[in-house]
């Protein structure tokens, strides 16, 4: 039985993709299984599972997905479900790596209305159904956590011009978790993304607490025509002014 409760019903789904892939990814090593088949099978069978659930659970919803063709009646829908059935495929395939996630968010007018971001290896389902507490204070120097295989030129230069930190992660979900789970103090993406990729992340973070926007301030909008979205801020609410800042003298 589905929960009514959109909240509820994107964790659970989260929590089950999750526990798809952790299984998957133990029986594939076992049989000595190459990386590229831990990412296809990964991407596929997670994807699988997402869209039979909220097709079943959520029949009347419009629904992107990463692995999916994208069908544009979406842009008439009420309601749209965006998921990113495995974010990080590099990492789950590189056992035991655990920064890789899955992502569930509902979109309405643009905007998430819920959302849950599974940290399978982990253990962990960060959601808008139990909304996660944002740690009292941040570290000092602040850390600011990047793309371990290419950190961008715009966090770069906000880190030199903050004094900040950088730490490496992969995955865009466990990267804007770590700022909610207080393991770092922001998060900069610039170079490219697209909606599934920060949209499930954003709304919980949001929830949090945490500032979530554009590069340029600018609110971060979904379930448009063309779904590349390209970069990201998400942080600790007392340092948005100052990464702003520091984004507005980068000249990338």
């Amino acid at each position: 039985m589905h929960s009514t409760d959109d909240h509820r019903l994107a964790a659970d789904l989260a929590e089950q993709a999750g526990a798809l892939l952790l299984k998957l990814r133990a029986r594939l090593t076992a049989d000595d299984a190459p990386p590229a088949v831990l990412k296809a099978e990964g991407d596929r069978q997670a994807h699988e599972l997402l869209m039979q659930e909220l097709t079943e659970a959520r029949p009347g919803d419009a629904i992107l997905s990463e692995e999916g063709k994208d069908d544009k009646a979406r842009l008439d829908a009420e309601r749209t479900w965006i998921v990113d059935p495995l974010d990080g495929t590099r990492e789950y395939s590189e056992v035991p790596r655990t920064d890789w996630a899955g992502h569930v968010a509902l979109v309405s007018d643009n905007r998430p209305i819920a959302g849950a971001v599974a940290l399978p290896a982990l253990g962990l389902v960060l959601s808008t159904a139990d909304v996660p507490t944002l740690v009292p204070a941040g570290a000092t120097p602040a850390r600011m956590i990047v793309s371990r295989s290419r950190p961008p030129a715009a966090a770069t230069h906000v880190a030199n011009v903050i004094g900040a930190d950088l730490v490496q992660m992969g995955s865009a979900g466990a990267k804007a978790m770590a700022v909610v789970r207080g393991e770092c103090e922001i998060y900069v993406h610039s170079g490219g993304q697209y909606e599934w990729d920060s949209c499930a992340p954003v709304a919980v973070a949001a929830a949090a607490g945490c500032h979530a926007s554009r590069l340029d301030g600018s609110e971060l909008l979904y379930n448009q025509d063309d779904v590349y979205l390209p970069d990201l801020i998400v942080c600790r609410p007392e340092l948005a002014e100052s990464v702003l800042a520091a984004l507005n003298t980068f000249e990338g």
